[in-house]
């Protein structure tokens, strides 16, 4: 998932796995240093719950057996990962040669100069990526990460209990009228719908998606100026804070990341799920209650279909490698046909080859494919900032006391417009 607080953790943030004989801080024989270095390299990013990264190492290393990967796993919280990455650029630390980005944080590490541009000898051919990856790997008009997963939310719905999916907020409520348990989920009735809501960085991916849907905007264009204090915003603030009240979210929900939401759908306790492309793999698993009892589509919104948050990662090259070139290549082999294919059968990650969602062969068998490449193409990015981490902070707490009743939604705005306004006045 996706990230943002600056607290310290320890260097031991989850194991490392070594997929490669040898680290990133070794020498190969007699190689260059730097921009043109070439030698062994360590490649850092979240915990693999998708099961895609043995692929890539022995691939990978297969074919350089003299500059081996060694996959350094983090752990499976984004905060987490956002901090141990902090902490080691900080530290000018060699040993982090290529690093995943969530997108929201491409600003950030390339404002403080972590993460090398893609520009000269570090080019990297973009025009086979969705556009919408490429753009989530730009800062002021310079690439800095190579697209490496993209992301789109997507709801989930039961086809036993629907004949076909809601569009609309309203359509999705009404749905559930009569049929769902109110404001809990119980043993014998699923509740009506649930996304990503307790107090982390989903909370302000589902805000985001709430907000953008009816209009509203977080920040302006420049990054700094707070703009979420706007009739807009209260109105799709207010869809999920009256779920809450109406009992339309269960109130367990409140307590959900992605792992809670995609569990309860898969045991039957959901009728409608907003959650990533991932989850289709776990839903066909042969421990879930609604394998083949459940269909794909595009957010609902207040009028049609809504804004999804565009999610995903990228890969950069840390600015302190000594295996630059080495890294680059690695960019480069991430982003071929049998990596994104891999990704995309093996863990349901979406990729980022164009080609890939036209393919009869990939549709066939991922129907949902269409959906998710719409889903993409229409979404709205995160607050686009050097001080996400601020901003984010500021929209998950204020959201969740609204949601828990703490607040009222026009206040909880307000506070938010404050503390965002706060988080962006320095630098």
């Amino acid at each position: 998932m996706r990230a943002r607080k600056v607290a310290a953790v320890a260097g031991a943030l989850g194991a490392t796995l070594v997929l490669a004989g040898c680290g990133a801080d070794g020498d190969s024989g007699g190689s260059t240093r730097g921009a043109d270095g070439r030698g062994p390299i360590t490649f850092v990013t979240g915990k693999d719950n998708s099961g895609v990264l043995p692929f890539i190492a022995d691939e990978w290393n297969r074919a350089h057996p003299d500059e081996k990967v060694t996959i350094k796993q983090q752990s499976d919280q984004a905060d987490q990962q956002l901090a141990d990455l902090e902490q080691h650029f900080q530290a000018k630390d060699p040993g982090y040669d290529v690093v995943t980005v969530d997108v929201v944080w491409t600003a950030e590490f390339a404002a403080r100069g972590w993460i090398v541009p893609l520009t000269g000898r570090h080019t990297l051919d973009t025009r086979r990526l969705l556009p919408a990856t490429v753009k989530s790997a730009t800062y002021n008009g310079t690439l800095y990460a190579a697209p490496y997963g993209s992301d789109g939310g997507l709801l989930y719905y039961r086809t036993d209990m629907v004949d076909s999916a809601p569009t609309t907020w309203k359509e999705l409520l009404g749905n559930c009228e009569g049929r769902t348990a109110e404001g809990t989920i119980t043993g014998d009735r699923p509740a009506c719908y649930a996304g990503q809501f307790a107090k982390y960085e989903g909370l302000t991916v589902n805000a985001a998606e709430a907000i953008n849907a009816t209009g509203g905007k977080i920040v302006g264009s420049d990054g700094r100026t707070a703009t979420v204090d706007s009739p807009e915003s209260a109105a799709g603030l207010d869809f999920l804070v009256k779920g809450f009240k109406d009992g339309y979210i269960p109130k367990e929900a409140l307590g959900f990341q992605e792992t809670q939401t995609v569990n309860a759908f898969r045991s039957g306790q959901l009728m409608f799920m907003r959650n990533w492309p991932y989850a289709v793999a776990i839903l066909d698993g042969k421990d879930s209650k609604v394998a083949g009892k459940y269909g794909v589509a595009p957010l609902p919104g207040p009028a049609g279909h809504g804004a999804s948050t565009l999610g995903g990662h990228n890969l950069g090259i840390s600015a302190y490698s000594e295996h630059q070139a080495t890294a680059l290549d690695f960019l480069r082999f991430i982003e071929s046909d049998t990596v994104q294919r891999n990704n995309l059968t093996v863990g349901t990650l979406a990729p980022v080859l164009t080609s890939m969602y036209s393919d009869p062969k990939l549709v066939k068998k991922f129907t949902y494919l269409p959906d998710l490449l719409k889903s993409i193409e229409t979404a709205v990015p995160r607050p686009i900032t050097p001080f996400y981490p601020g901003v984010t902070e500021a929209i998950e707490t204020n959201t969740y006391a609204a949601l828990q009743g703490r607040t009222t939604t026009a206040q909880a705005l307000k506070d938010m417009q404050a503390a965002i306004k706060s988080a962006t006045a320095g630098g």
